[in-house]
Protein backbone atom coordinates (compact mmCIF):
# COMPACT_ATOMS: atom_id res chain seq x y z
CA UNK A 1 0.00 0.00 0.00
CA UNK A 2 1.14 3.54 -0.70
CA UNK A 3 1.48 5.87 2.24
CA UNK A 4 -1.17 8.61 2.32
CA UNK A 5 -0.33 10.41 5.58
CA UNK A 6 2.82 10.39 7.69
CA UNK A 7 3.23 12.48 10.84
CA UNK A 8 6.58 12.83 12.61
CA UNK A 9 6.99 14.32 16.09
CA UNK A 10 3.83 16.43 16.19
CA UNK A 11 3.63 18.66 19.28
CA UNK A 12 0.76 21.01 20.14
CA UNK A 13 0.73 23.45 23.05
CA UNK A 14 -2.01 25.89 24.05
CA UNK A 15 -0.76 29.14 25.57
CA UNK A 16 -3.46 30.35 27.94
CA UNK A 17 -3.57 32.79 30.84
CA UNK A 18 -2.54 30.33 33.54
CA UNK A 19 0.23 28.62 31.56
CA UNK A 20 0.96 26.23 28.72
CA UNK A 21 -1.26 23.19 28.10
CA UNK A 22 0.89 20.44 26.57
CA UNK A 23 -1.93 18.73 24.69
CA UNK A 24 0.07 16.59 22.22
CA UNK A 25 3.69 15.56 22.71
CA UNK A 26 5.92 14.16 19.95
CA UNK A 27 3.24 12.05 18.26
CA UNK A 28 4.29 10.05 15.19
CA UNK A 29 2.15 7.72 13.07
CA UNK A 30 1.24 6.89 9.49
CA UNK A 31 -1.80 5.97 7.42
CA UNK A 32 -1.81 3.99 4.19
CA UNK A 33 -4.11 4.64 1.25
CA UNK A 34 -7.42 2.83 1.72
CA UNK A 35 -6.67 2.02 5.37
CA UNK A 36 -8.91 2.60 8.41
CA UNK A 37 -7.08 3.81 11.51
CA UNK A 38 -8.67 4.12 14.95
CA UNK A 39 -7.46 6.48 17.68
CA UNK A 40 -8.75 5.64 21.17
CA UNK A 41 -8.30 7.04 24.65
CA UNK A 42 -10.14 8.91 27.39
CA UNK A 43 -11.29 12.50 27.00
CA UNK A 44 -8.28 14.80 27.15
CA UNK A 45 -5.88 12.21 25.73
CA UNK A 46 -5.06 14.39 22.72
CA UNK A 47 -6.98 12.48 20.04
CA UNK A 48 -9.01 15.34 18.59
CA UNK A 49 -6.25 17.92 19.06
CA UNK A 50 -3.91 15.72 17.01
CA UNK A 51 -6.32 15.73 14.07
CA UNK A 52 -7.22 19.41 14.43
CA UNK A 53 -3.50 20.21 14.40
CA UNK A 54 -3.07 18.33 11.12
CA UNK A 55 -6.11 20.09 9.65
CA UNK A 56 -4.96 23.55 10.78
CA UNK A 57 -8.21 24.19 12.65
CA UNK A 58 -6.85 25.30 16.02
CA UNK A 59 -7.07 28.86 17.42
CA UNK A 60 -4.23 31.40 17.27
CA UNK A 61 -3.07 30.63 20.83
CA UNK A 62 -2.20 27.07 19.77
CA UNK A 63 1.45 26.41 18.92
CA UNK A 64 1.78 23.47 16.50
CA UNK A 65 5.18 22.10 15.50
CA UNK A 66 6.22 18.95 13.66
CA UNK A 67 9.30 17.55 11.97
CA UNK A 68 7.02 16.55 9.10
CA UNK A 69 3.34 16.20 8.18
CA UNK A 70 3.32 14.60 4.76
CA UNK A 71 0.00 14.05 2.97
CA UNK A 72 -0.30 12.52 -0.49
CA UNK A 73 3.43 13.12 -1.19
CA UNK A 74 3.25 16.80 -0.17
CA UNK A 75 4.76 18.43 2.89
CA UNK A 76 1.93 20.24 4.70
CA UNK A 77 4.21 22.14 7.11
CA UNK A 78 5.59 24.10 4.14
CA UNK A 79 2.26 24.87 2.46
CA UNK A 80 0.97 28.41 2.11
CA UNK A 81 -2.43 29.31 3.59
CA UNK A 82 -3.99 29.11 0.12
CA UNK A 83 -2.48 25.69 -0.62
CA UNK A 84 -3.63 24.41 2.77
CA UNK A 85 -7.20 25.52 2.12
CA UNK A 86 -7.23 23.63 -1.18
CA UNK A 87 -6.35 20.43 0.67
CA UNK A 88 -8.74 20.95 3.58
CA UNK A 89 -12.30 20.15 2.54
CA UNK A 90 -11.22 18.95 -0.89
CA UNK A 91 -8.72 16.13 -0.26
CA UNK A 92 -9.36 15.80 3.49
CA UNK A 93 -12.91 15.81 4.84
CA UNK A 94 -13.81 15.97 8.53
CA UNK A 95 -16.92 14.76 10.35
CA UNK A 96 -17.15 16.62 13.64
CA UNK A 97 -18.42 15.29 16.95
CA UNK A 98 -21.47 17.54 17.38
CA UNK A 99 -23.24 18.39 14.12
CA UNK A 100 -25.54 20.88 15.85
CA UNK A 101 -22.59 23.13 16.66
CA UNK A 102 -20.64 22.31 13.49
CA UNK A 103 -23.45 23.05 11.04
CA UNK A 104 -24.30 26.71 10.54
CA UNK A 105 -27.83 27.31 11.93
CA UNK A 106 -28.36 30.22 9.49
CA UNK A 107 -27.88 28.21 6.30
CA UNK A 108 -29.95 25.50 4.70
CA UNK A 109 -28.70 21.95 4.20
CA UNK A 110 -28.28 22.69 0.49
CA UNK A 111 -26.04 25.69 1.14
CA UNK A 112 -23.81 23.77 3.54
CA UNK A 113 -23.27 20.77 1.26
CA UNK A 114 -22.98 22.85 -1.91
CA UNK A 115 -20.38 25.29 -0.53
CA UNK A 116 -17.33 22.98 -0.83
CA UNK A 117 -18.49 21.95 -4.31
CA UNK A 118 -18.59 25.58 -5.46
CA UNK A 119 -15.28 26.47 -3.78
CA UNK A 120 -13.21 23.42 -4.68
CA UNK A 121 -14.92 22.06 -7.79
CA UNK A 122 -16.03 25.34 -9.39
CA UNK A 123 -19.66 24.22 -9.79
CA UNK A 124 -22.40 26.74 -10.46
CA UNK A 125 -25.51 26.91 -8.27
CA UNK A 126 -27.55 24.43 -10.33
CA UNK A 127 -24.71 21.90 -10.58
CA UNK A 128 -23.97 22.15 -6.86
CA UNK A 129 -27.66 21.68 -5.99
CA UNK A 130 -27.88 18.56 -8.14
CA UNK A 131 -24.71 17.15 -6.57
CA UNK A 132 -25.98 17.97 -3.05
CA UNK A 133 -29.20 16.09 -3.79
CA UNK A 134 -27.24 13.04 -4.93
CA UNK A 135 -25.10 13.20 -1.80
CA UNK A 136 -28.19 13.19 0.44
CA UNK A 137 -29.42 10.12 -1.42
CA UNK A 138 -26.01 8.50 -0.99
CA UNK A 139 -26.11 8.97 2.79
CA UNK A 140 -29.65 7.52 2.79
CA UNK A 141 -31.60 10.56 3.95
CA UNK A 142 -35.30 10.06 3.15
CA UNK A 143 -37.12 12.67 1.06
CA UNK A 144 -33.85 14.43 0.13
CA UNK A 145 -35.53 17.13 -2.00
CA UNK A 146 -37.36 18.47 1.05
CA UNK A 147 -34.30 18.15 3.31
CA UNK A 148 -32.24 20.41 1.05
CA UNK A 149 -34.47 23.36 1.99
CA UNK A 150 -34.43 22.69 5.72
CA UNK A 151 -32.20 24.15 8.45
CA UNK A 152 -30.17 22.05 10.93
CA UNK A 153 -32.61 22.61 13.83
CA UNK A 154 -35.38 21.03 11.76
CA UNK A 155 -33.52 17.72 11.54
CA UNK A 156 -33.02 14.90 14.05
CA UNK A 157 -29.57 14.15 15.47
CA UNK A 158 -29.08 11.22 13.11
CA UNK A 159 -30.15 13.32 10.11
CA UNK A 160 -27.73 16.10 11.05
CA UNK A 161 -24.87 13.63 11.32
CA UNK A 162 -25.71 12.30 7.85
CA UNK A 163 -25.66 15.85 6.50
CA UNK A 164 -22.19 16.28 8.07
CA UNK A 165 -21.05 13.09 6.35
CA UNK A 166 -22.47 14.28 3.02
CA UNK A 167 -20.60 17.59 3.33
CA UNK A 168 -17.37 15.80 4.31
CA UNK A 169 -17.42 13.49 1.27
CA UNK A 170 -18.79 16.05 -1.19
CA UNK A 171 -15.43 16.50 -2.98
CA UNK A 172 -14.53 12.81 -2.86
CA UNK A 173 -11.63 13.26 -0.41
CA UNK A 174 -8.77 10.81 -0.13
CA UNK A 175 -9.01 10.97 3.67
CA UNK A 176 -12.03 11.29 5.96
CA UNK A 177 -11.47 12.09 9.64
CA UNK A 178 -14.43 11.13 11.86
CA UNK A 179 -14.24 12.67 15.35
CA UNK A 180 -16.60 10.78 17.68
CA UNK A 181 -19.27 10.61 14.94
CA UNK A 182 -21.71 8.51 17.00
CA UNK A 183 -21.33 10.01 20.50
CA UNK A 184 -24.64 11.92 20.67
CA UNK A 185 -26.72 9.26 18.88
CA UNK A 186 -28.79 6.40 20.24
CA UNK A 187 -27.57 2.84 19.70
CA UNK A 188 -29.75 2.12 16.65
CA UNK A 189 -28.68 5.30 14.83
CA UNK A 190 -25.05 4.67 15.82
CA UNK A 191 -25.12 1.33 14.02
CA UNK A 192 -26.67 2.93 10.93
CA UNK A 193 -24.03 5.67 10.80
CA UNK A 194 -21.18 3.15 11.20
CA UNK A 195 -22.64 0.95 8.45
CA UNK A 196 -22.88 4.04 6.25
CA UNK A 197 -19.23 4.98 6.87
CA UNK A 198 -18.13 1.41 6.11
CA UNK A 199 -20.12 1.42 2.89
CA UNK A 200 -18.71 4.80 1.83
CA UNK A 201 -15.16 3.60 2.50
CA UNK A 202 -15.64 0.48 0.42
CA UNK A 203 -17.30 2.32 -2.46
CA UNK A 204 -14.79 5.20 -2.65
CA UNK A 205 -11.59 3.53 -1.32
CA UNK A 206 -11.02 6.55 0.93
CA UNK A 207 -8.87 6.25 4.04
CA UNK A 208 -10.60 6.84 7.38
CA UNK A 209 -9.28 7.99 10.74
CA UNK A 210 -11.85 7.21 13.45
CA UNK A 211 -11.46 9.08 16.74
CA UNK A 212 -13.42 7.57 19.61
CA UNK A 213 -13.31 6.38 23.22
CA UNK A 214 -15.36 3.31 22.25
CA UNK A 215 -13.22 0.26 21.45
CA UNK A 216 -16.32 -1.54 20.18
CA UNK A 217 -16.67 1.04 17.39
CA UNK A 218 -12.98 0.64 16.54
CA UNK A 219 -13.29 -3.14 16.30
CA UNK A 220 -16.04 -2.88 13.69
CA UNK A 221 -14.48 -0.08 11.65
CA UNK A 222 -10.68 -0.18 11.70
CA UNK A 223 -7.74 -2.38 10.82
CA UNK A 224 -5.17 -0.62 13.03
CA UNK A 225 -5.35 1.24 16.38
CA UNK A 226 -3.42 4.00 18.14
CA UNK A 227 -3.95 4.14 21.92
CA UNK A 228 -3.37 7.68 23.26
CA UNK A 229 -3.03 8.89 26.83
CA UNK A 230 -1.68 12.12 28.26
CA UNK A 231 -0.86 13.52 24.82
CA UNK A 232 1.33 10.60 23.72
CA UNK A 233 0.83 7.33 21.84
CA UNK A 234 1.37 4.59 24.41
CA UNK A 235 0.62 1.63 22.11
CA UNK A 236 -0.21 0.97 18.49
CA UNK A 237 -0.92 -2.13 16.46
CA UNK A 238 -3.47 -4.04 14.42
CA UNK A 239 -6.93 -4.65 15.86
CA UNK A 240 -5.90 -8.22 16.68
CA UNK A 241 -2.69 -7.12 18.40
CA UNK A 242 -4.43 -4.48 20.54
CA UNK A 243 -7.37 -6.70 21.50
CA UNK A 244 -5.56 -10.03 21.94
CA UNK A 245 -1.89 -9.12 22.55
CA UNK A 246 -1.97 -5.75 24.39
CA UNK A 247 1.21 -4.79 26.24
CA UNK A 248 0.52 -1.44 27.89
CA UNK A 249 -1.30 -1.29 31.27
CA UNK A 250 -3.49 1.53 29.96
CA UNK A 251 -4.64 -0.65 27.06
CA UNK A 252 -5.38 -3.41 29.57
CA UNK A 253 -7.51 -0.97 31.55
CA UNK A 254 -9.48 0.11 28.49
CA UNK A 255 -10.18 -3.49 27.53
CA UNK A 256 -11.24 -4.44 31.07
CA UNK A 257 -13.86 -1.68 31.00
CA UNK A 258 -15.67 -3.07 27.93
CA UNK A 259 -18.87 -5.05 28.70
CA UNK A 260 -18.63 -8.63 27.40
CA UNK A 261 -21.49 -10.85 26.27
CA UNK A 262 -19.88 -13.79 28.09
CA UNK A 263 -19.81 -12.06 31.50
CA UNK A 264 -22.05 -13.27 34.33
CA UNK A 265 -24.85 -10.98 35.40
CA UNK A 266 -23.16 -10.32 38.76
CA UNK A 267 -19.73 -9.66 37.20
CA UNK A 268 -18.75 -6.01 37.44
CA UNK A 269 -16.72 -3.93 35.03
CA UNK A 270 -13.31 -2.88 36.32
CA UNK A 271 -12.79 0.88 36.02
CA UNK A 272 -9.43 2.63 35.72
CA UNK A 273 -8.99 4.32 39.09
CA UNK A 274 -7.88 7.93 39.25
CA UNK A 275 -8.17 10.76 36.74
CA UNK A 276 -6.26 11.79 33.59
CA UNK A 277 -3.22 14.04 34.13
CA UNK A 278 -3.35 17.83 34.20
CA UNK A 279 -1.66 18.79 30.94
CA UNK A 280 -0.78 22.21 32.35
CA UNK A 281 1.77 20.30 34.42
CA UNK A 282 2.00 16.75 33.02
CA UNK A 283 3.90 14.08 34.96
CA UNK A 284 7.64 14.03 34.43
CA UNK A 285 7.61 10.36 33.45
CA UNK A 286 4.89 8.16 32.02
CA UNK A 287 1.57 10.04 32.15
CA UNK A 288 -0.23 6.86 33.20
CA UNK A 289 2.15 6.11 36.12
CA UNK A 290 -0.04 7.74 38.84
CA UNK A 291 -2.92 5.41 37.90
CA UNK A 292 -0.92 2.31 36.96
CA UNK A 293 -0.91 -0.60 39.46
CA UNK A 294 2.39 -1.82 37.96
CA UNK A 295 4.25 1.51 38.07
CA UNK A 296 7.92 1.41 39.09
CA UNK A 297 10.11 4.31 40.28
CA UNK A 298 11.56 4.67 36.77
CA UNK A 299 8.03 5.17 35.38
CA UNK A 300 7.59 8.32 37.46
CA UNK A 301 10.92 9.79 36.35
CA UNK A 302 11.24 9.03 32.63
CA UNK A 303 9.03 8.47 29.62
CA UNK A 304 9.49 4.94 28.31
CA UNK A 305 11.12 4.53 24.89
CA UNK A 306 8.98 3.12 22.11
CA UNK A 307 9.62 -0.63 21.93
CA UNK A 308 9.02 -2.31 18.58
CA UNK A 309 7.23 -5.61 19.20
CA UNK A 310 6.58 -6.55 15.59
CA UNK A 311 6.14 -5.16 12.13
CA UNK A 312 2.92 -3.37 13.11
CA UNK A 313 3.01 -3.46 16.92
CA UNK A 314 4.87 -1.10 19.28
CA UNK A 315 4.46 0.06 22.87
CA UNK A 316 6.01 2.69 25.17
CA UNK A 317 6.22 1.03 28.59
CA UNK A 318 9.08 0.35 31.02
CA UNK A 319 7.61 -3.09 31.74
CA UNK A 320 8.96 -4.17 28.35
CA UNK A 321 12.55 -3.63 29.49
CA UNK A 322 14.37 -6.99 29.87
CA UNK A 323 15.18 -6.24 33.53
CA UNK A 324 11.64 -5.17 34.47
CA UNK A 325 9.63 -7.43 36.80
CA UNK A 326 7.30 -9.81 35.03
CA UNK A 327 3.60 -9.15 35.50
CA UNK A 328 0.54 -11.06 34.38
CA UNK A 329 -1.36 -9.44 31.58
CA UNK A 330 -4.01 -7.34 33.31
CA UNK A 331 -7.10 -8.72 31.55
Amino acid sequence: MSRLLEVKNLTTNFHIGVGCVQAVRNVSFHLDAGESLGIVGESGSGKSVTMMSIMGLLPDYADVTADSIRFNDREMTKMSVGEFRKVRGNEIGMIFQDPMTSLNPLYTVENQIAEPLRIHRGMNKAEARKAALELLKRVEIPNPEARLKQYPHELSGGMRQRVMIAAAIACQPKLVIADEPTTALDVTIQAQVLDLLNHLKESSNASIIMITHDLGVIASMCSRILVMYGGIICEQGTVREIFYEPRHPYTWGLLRSIPKMTERKDEKLIPINGTPPDMLCPPKGCPFAPRCPYAMPVCRKYLAPNTVLGETHSCACHLLHPNAPKVERGL
